[in-house]
């Protein structure tokens, strides 16, 4: 992988260790700051489903962290493609279910370094 793709992976991987952060330790402050259109009663309430989405992003920026170790070119590509994957695949399903801009925050970058990937080959 160029420079340029593992930029991007690790761009990737820094805004899923953000949203871990804010999920699993800032729900009931940044959390409302990100959701304004959540009622404020519902992060107390919500506080342990939040963290349950922070630790799944957690897994994504293992796996993506994971790509940018690996000495052999060959196997960085295909797991950094599957995890990019899985980030491309939530950003389309949230795009779908709940805001038209989690595919610009989450999915764009995702495709854009899946694009990297198979065309620096």
């Amino acid at each position: 992988m160029d420079l340029l793709t593992n930029i991007v992976i690790g761009l990737v991987a820094a805004l899923h260790l953000y949203f871990l952060w804010f999920e699993m330790f800032a729900w009931e402050t940044t959390g409302r700051k990100i959701f304004r259109q959540m009622p404020a009663e519902m992060f107390p309430k919500t506080k342990a489903l939040a963290a349950n989405q922070g630790l799944y992003n957690g897994f994504l920026v293992a796996g993506l962290v994971w790509s940018l170790v690996i000495l052999d070119p060959v196997w960085a590509d295909k797991v950094a493609l599957f995890f990019l994957t899985c980030v491309l695949i939530a950003g389309i399903f949230g795009a779908i279910t709940a805001s038209k801009k989690i595919f610009y925050v989450q999915g764009l970058p995702a495709l854009v370094g899946i694009v990297l990937i198979i065309f620096n080959r």
